[in-house]
């Protein structure tokens, strides 16, 4: 492995690719250090601690998680690249219902320009949207209220202010999209996602030093967690990420064949392939919806008050992350992965193209036939991958409970929505450098085939 990996640095172009992209993400993790003007990042920081130990997991965990911690400094990447991202699945969701868009997604690469170019526009009006209710947020002194103690945030929350926070938000989630494409065009691999990924590897390191200190393998006294129990959950980590590594490469060949075809003195077809389908078709999409939609009760619980039975009911069971939080959670999960997968998946489109360039399935009929048969194919494979995804998912809960092992320490190791997109880049980057390899006559990373990423 160790020859492997260095055969990368003997292809020029390919370390040059890689210096790029590793000296990008270093600015892009200088610029989450740089604070907004106006802004007390030290109470800040308090503030969200205490909102951690009180509410329990909401909205903004979520964004300082995918931001690198940059919101509790709220540095000028303190949005992050989440605007971009939303701005991309609505996008993607109105180019499946919206026709003229469906047809513009047609046009090839002008058509991919130009989605891409209406996916920025968007980003920016969600930039300026975000910026402006969170100006306002800061500025609120009774938003910063926990347990009768006051965090002073913003000491002068006025117009200048607000402004100037909206004008810097939206021009640090600019430029990280900016260093994004540029990775993707002077680099190696996705930039965007790649991006994400330092943020989410970003917080590693305070999840070991919160380990380290719940283990306390200097002071007996104070240790929290016994050490059978801290190697267990780093076997338990390796054996995880064998299981994602796995599931992520999986998928369901389907044969077809393409019928002869004879123009002039020619013979066109005849080839056999498969049409290959994902166990997990959406990705994190499922899991990040479910805990937006089950983070929304604690975040209101900051703005309003709890005293209604219903609310403080639904609220207790997020905070307590017990048997029925989990119900709920998979429930969510699996809505959202037949949902998605109806949106992106489409067995009918499929189903005619095949049959406008001589393809079909071995013993199914062209056309409708074949388009059941993929939806019936689909529904399945869906179920196995929303099983996955659930377990993936509720993993620290089940860990928290039975090892009592607080939240705070597994979020970055064994959180469903970090680990699927982490191994996913990673094997996308891995699967792009190898590709690179052999087309210079380097062996890749396996001996046998080659590796497949998500996409």
């Amino acid at each position: 492995m160790l020859e492997k990996v260095s055969n990368i640095f003997k292809v020029e172009e390919l370390k040059k690719k890689i210096f790029i992209t590793l000296s990008l993400l270093i600015v892009y993790r200088a610029g989450c250090f740089i604070p907004t003007p106006g802004v007390d990042t030290f109470a800040l920081s308090q503030f969200f601690d205490k909102l951690t130990e009180t509410q329990g997991q909401t909205i903004f965990g979520m964004i300082n998680l995918f931001t690198g911690g940059a919101l509790t400094r709220m540095s000028i990447f303190a949005l992050g690249i989440m605007p971009y991202i939303s701005g991309s699945i609505i996008m993607q969701l109105l180019t499946a219902v919206v026709p003229a868009l469906e047809r513009i997604a047609q046009e090839g690469k002008a058509g991919y320009e130009k989605i891409n170019q209406y996916t920025r526009y968007l980003t920016l009006v969600i930039c300026v949207i975000q910026g402006l209710f969170l100006s306002l947020w800061l500025g609120n002194s009774r938003n910063f209220i926990i347990g009768g103690e006051e965090f002073v945030i913003v000491p002068d929350p006025n117009l200048l202010f607000r402004l100037i926070t909206i004008l810097t938000l939206t021009a640090g989630t600019i430029f990280i999209m900016w260093l994004g494409e540029q990775i993707q065009e002077r680099g190696i691999g996705n930039g965007i996602s790649l991006i994400i990924t330092a943020s989410i590897i970003s917080r590693i390191p305070s999840s070991l030093a919160q380990l380290w200190v719940l283990w306390s393998p200097l002071d007996a006294t104070n240790r929290q967690i016994p050490t059978p129990t801290v190697l267990l959950l780093l076997g338990l980590w390796f054996l995880v990420v064998m299981a994602v590594v796995l599931f992520t490469q999986a998928q369901r060949r389907i044969p077809i064949q393409y019928g002869k075809r004879v123009v002039g003195r020619r013979v066109y077809g005849g080839q056999s392939t498969y049409l290959p389908i994902r166990i997990d078709m959406a990705g994190v999409i499922a899991i990040i919806f479910a805990s937006v939609v089950l983070s929304v009760p604690s975040t209101l619980g900051m703005f309003i008050s709890t005293q209604a039975k219903p609310f403080s009911f639904l609220q207790s069971i997020i905070q307590q992350r017990g048997l029925w939080y989990n119900f709920i959670y998979v429930g969510f999960i699996v809505f959202f992965m037949y949902f998605y997968t109806a949106i992106v998946f489409r067995p009918l489109e499929i189903s005619n193209n095949l049959k406008k360039y001589g393809g079909f399935i071995p013993g199914i009929r062209p056309g409708k036939s074949t388009a059941e048969y993929l939806d019936y194919v689909a529904t399945r494979i869906v179920f196995i991958g929303a099983f996955y995804v659930s377990v993936i998912a509720t993993l620290p809960n089940m860990i928290m409970h039975l090892f009592r092992v607080p939240s705070y320490a597994l979020a970055s190791l064994f959180g469903g929505t970090t680990l699927l997109i982490m191994v996913g880049v990673i094997l996308d980057t891995m699967k792009q450098i190898e590709g690179q390899l052999l087309i210079r006559h380097y062996e890749g990373f396996m001996k046998k085939g080659t590796l497949r990423g998500r996409r």
